[in-house]
């Protein structure tokens, strides 16, 4: 029997969602001002700000002269704030970033008093494995969920446990986050609290949560007076639960249930057996999820790491800036596309000044290599901690006369380059009088033209020629008024109708591409020299075009019409538009093959239509080989054309098709044991699903898939349940997914899932199918064949068609045994993070530096972050997780930059124990899937 409800008013405020944030926030002034107004007034008023900061800041910018009273509300226990900036999708951004909103979201929350200590996840569209280690490297001890939670939990409370270990108290919003929004303001209260008990009390024990709130809500003004009615009529002869009203922190203040008495529930939360988990919008506006993932990358790899060892001034504030964009960015309403395409045009600009902001501290952390490094060098930067060789590929000024070239490194050692193409060194031909010839000054920019700099001009007076001589260091003594002068000379002597041909002229160019060796975290310059005859360049033999991929490591690409080979992985174009592969020992065929299908569902939940067409194979098929055979690159364009329904509706598809080209870029690089594939194509046509489908080399019955500081297992259903959503079994792969023997490395955040395959050579076969594309047109529908309920207004998103060009990169990688064994992550850290150029400004003759970052060494370990928080700090702080099922030890530091200190600590930076350094290194042991953060004492930055 229920002897007390606790009454939790709250509210859940989609700060961006079916309209815009400012037409939103307005709403939230008006939701705030009666919250903070009714809580003075009325002592015994409590309110829940849904776990996210974002909300109250946004109020307190429009409302300043609240902010006081928003803190002694706090102080009073009256509202409960924090602990995130913004309650995000924990599958549409990575662990770092999850890390950082709660990070951010607790020192916004503690500069107006205590912070809800509460791991809050009322709506996320599932939750990650990782979750429980997260909230607990932060000190939190409890958390709320409400969708994902599979058909076993049979209580309000479970334990849930990360893969690590860690696991924490976790209550289950058992009938969603408003179970009680409907209950007051109808004169029926205790009659609607009594259906509500009689229906949703099974769970609970003594105590009932009744969550009164929902999206957008604001309590009634009526709200204590029911309150205070229910409790004198349950006081009195009638009888009845007492109801009181408190914050989530009162609440689950005390524990109701021991910890040996709950349920365990291990991993990630993605059942759709007790509420809907909306799994379409992992695929939905692929451009957001593209430049979320590209964004996190420049900040935890590049911008913070580069600038904490090679920056003395700090631009702190900056990156706070940039993180502010990209966690604003992650709400569960915003990078995963579900709201109005205003909503969406939003997300991606914030996004992209983010990004703008980490390219910008990234190559202000590299000007010190410049200065440092010989002009007409490259810098050649490494974002990850180990030494590592990479490709290069760029262009740049080489003589003409050599035949041949290679790279200088320090120290003296040359490596060859391939050379991919020769630009022309024309870039433009005109025929202009002589009249005309001084107002061609006027399009030079400050010794600027066509992006070059100017060297000279050069005229010919006897051709009537004129050259505009370009380079990318011109002449810094180059006088545009002086050559104006000369043209006008030289006009006025060849009389005023004669035509002078015009050319402007670049210096000689190459388009090179080399291995490189960079040193962990840190750079290297190395210059193009000319090749001797004693420095051979030949490449291996032509490959034919039967030849196996070789066993062994790094040696040149072998190239034919449609075959590349670099000897750890033969790629062949196949007639019908696939690539055969082998690698490893095992061979795939139809690797590549793209399947299109009707999908007339919206941004929530892919609908196919009751009678699909599904578009198999393409029209046309052509097959190009690029460049040449060489050391380093090869590669091939895959050209199909596809005729594609121009549309499809819950009956089926059109008969009107449109033809649609696709372009597949298809690449091997020396020494990598993947080949790397690049789609474009411009989408034409609208309501479908396009896949990219990979043949396993086994057939798979699970897979397993890398995302937010973990690989998960999954198997190839998914949990049903009541609610109506149909239990599609597609899931997100953030970094990597793997099944059978077969690897897809992920640029951005995919949906895939393992189907069946379906042609003739591969009949008991499994395939890893990739949505490359989901074009739908609604934000909801409120019919929907896959989702008995609408997830929001059925509003028209136009833009989410994803009309126009379109592209996705990924690799594939066959393997023997598991990705463990076959470091499958360690590759995928590699392809994710190529080692960034930049031109040498130093003295034009001097020798070739390199400077070693910080190194980390242990099996399965990977890095996360590393930044230093201030000017002033000579440490740094940086996070691992040991990305295997084995404990393993993290290594960090070198003799090139020894740790002088180092102490553990938490997700806020809370110092923690002290560890043990010995010959410069710090050893720091870690369980199977344990994140760790420490702080090093290296004496960074690296330059004065």
């Amino acid at each position: 029997m229920t002897e007390t409800v606790w009454l939790v008013p709250h509210t859940h405020w989609d700060r961006e969602w079916y309209e815009p944030f400012q037409r939103f926030r307005l709403r939230l002034v008006d939701l705030m001002d009666d919250v903070v107004a009714r809580a003075e007034r009325e002592p015994d008023f409590r309110f829940t700000m849904d776990g996210q900061m974002a909300a109250v800041d946004d109020y307190l910018e429009v409302r300043p002269e609240q902010t006081e009273a928003v803190r002694a509300l706090v102080a009073r226990g009256q509202l409960a704030i924090g602990p995130w900036r913004v309650l995000m999708d924990e599958f549409l951004c990575s662990g770092e970033t999850m890390i950082r909103n709660l990070e951010m979201g607790w020192a916004d929350a503690s500069r107006l008093g205590a912070v809800m200590p509460i791991g809050y996840l009322p709506d996320m569209f599932g939750h990650c494995a990782q979750m429980p280690q997260l909230l607990r490297h932060v000190g939190i001890e409890q958390a709320v969920v409400y969708r994902g939670v599979p058909a076993e939990v049979d209580c309000h409370e479970f334990w849930w446990r990360s893969p690590d270990g860690t696991g924490i108290r976790t209550e289950f919003l058992v009938n969603s986050y408003g179970n009680a929004a409907d209950v007051f303001g109808s004169g029926a209260a205790a009659e609607r609290l009594a259906a509500r008990l009689a229906t949703q009390s099974r769970a609970y024990a003594g105590d009932f949560l009744a969550m009164y709130g929902t999206d957008h809500a604001a309590p009634l003004p009526s709200l204590m007076a029911e309150v205070a009615e229910l409790n004198e009529v349950a006081h009195g002869t009638a009888g009845g639960p007492h109801v009181r009203v408190a914050t989530l922190t009162d609440y689950l203040a005390e524990p109701r249930h021991p910890r040996e008495a709950l349920r365990l529930v291990d991993g990630e939360l993605r059942s759709h057996a007790r509420a809907n988990i909306l799994p379409g919008v992992l695929s939905v506006r692929w451009q957001l999820k593209e430049a979320m993932a590209r964004t996190e990358r420049l900040l935890t790899r590049y911008a913070e790491p580069f600038a904490a060892l090679h920056l003395r001034a700090l631009p702190a504030h900056y990156l706070a800036m940039a993180w502010r964009r990209v966690i604003d960015s992650s709400c569960h309403d915003s990078v995963t596309g579900c709201g109005v395409d205003e909503t969406a045009v939003q997300v991606l600009a914030r996004l992209q000044e983010g990004e703008h902001a980490a390219q910008a501290v990234r190559d202000r952390a590299l000007t010190a290599a410049e200065a440092l490094s010989p002009a007409g060098s490259v810098v050649v930067a490494n974002p990850l901690a180990t030494q590592r060789d990479d490709v290069i590929d760029l262009t740049l000024p080489v003589p003409g006369h050599w035949s041949a070239v290679g790279f200088e490194l320090p120290g003296g050692r040359v490596v060859p380059a391939q050379e991919v193409s020769r630009p022309a060194t024309e870039l433009a031909s005109e025929r202009v009088r002589s009249a005309d010839l001084p107002r061609l000054m006027h399009r030079v920019h400050d010794r600027e033209l066509f992006g070059l700099q100017m060297r000279d001009i050069e005229i010919d007076e006897a051709n009537q020629r004129l050259t505009f001589q370009l380079a990318d260091h011109g002449d810094p003594d180059f006088d545009a008024i002086a050559a104006e002068a000369r043209l006008r000379t030289a006009a006025a002597a060849s009389g005023p109708d004669a035509v002078w041909d015009v050319i402007t002229a670049d210096e000689p160019r190459r388009r090179l591409a080399a291995v490189i060796p960079a040193p962990p975290l840190g750079w290297t310059a190395v210059r193009v020299t000319e090749l001797t005859p004693a420095e051979p360049t030949a490449p291996e033999a032509p490959a034919s075009e039967t030849a196996p991929a070789s066993e062994g490591g790094r040696h040149g690409i072998r190239q034919g019409e449609r075959v590349l080979d670099n000897g750890l992985v033969q790629v062949r174009a196949d007639d019908d538009g696939t690539l055969t592969v082998t690698a490893d020992g095992l061979t795939l065929r139809g690797v590549g093959r793209l399947v299109d299908g009707g999908d007339p569902g919206d941004s929530y939940n892919y609908a196919p239509p009751e009678h699909d067409v599904l578009v198999r194979e393409p029209t046309q098929v052509s097959v190009t080989a690029l460049g040449s055979e060489g050391p380093v690159v090869g590669a091939l364009r895959v050209d199909r054309r596809y005729e594609l329904p121009v549309t499809s509706d819950l009956a089926g598809r059109s008969d009107t098709a449109e033809s649609t080209a696709v372009a597949m870029h298809v690449e091997l690089r020396s020494g990598e044991p993947f080949v790397r594939l690049r789609l474009d194509w411009q989408n034409v046509t609208r309501d479908h699903r396009l896949r990219l489908h990979v043949p396993t080399a086994r057939p798979a019955g699970v897979s397993h898939a890398q995302g937010q500081l973990a690989v998960v297992e999954r198997g190839r259903t998914a949990e049903a349940g009541p609610v109506g959503e149909h239990p599609l079994p597609t899931f997100p792969a953030e970094r990597f997914v793997d099944a059978g023997g077969v690897a897809t490395l992920v640029g951005r955040t995919v949906e895939y899932e393992i189907v069946d395959a379906d042609n003739d050579s591969s009949a008991d076969g499994t395939e890893i199918a990739v949505t490359v594309l989901r074009s739908i047109g609604y934000l909801s529908r409120n019919v929907h064949p896959y989702r008995s309920e609408p997830a929001g207004p059925q509003l028209p998103t136009p833009d989410a068609q994803a009309l126009g060009p379109c592209h996705l990169s990924l690799a594939v990688m066959p393997h023997q045994g598991s990705w463990a064994a076959a470091q499958v992550a360690e590759a995928t850290e590699a392809y994710l993070h190529p080692v960034v150029v930049a031109r040498g400004a130093g003295a034009a003759a001097g020798a070739l530096p390199s400077v070693e970052g910080l190194s980390l060494l242990g099996s399965g370990v990977e890095l996360v972050s590393l930044r230093r928080r201030t000017d002033a700090d000579t440490a740094v702080e940086v996070r691992v997780v040991n990305m295997s099922g084995q404990p393993t030890v993290a290594v960090l530091g070198s003799d090139a930059l020894p740790v002088h200190e180092a102490t553990l600590v938490d997700g806020l930076g809370t110092v923690g124990s002290q560890l043990d350094v010995a010959d410069g290194r710090v050893r720091v042991p870690l369980r199977p899937w344990e994140i760790a953060a420490v702080r090093l004492d290296v004496g960074a930055p690296l330059h004065p």
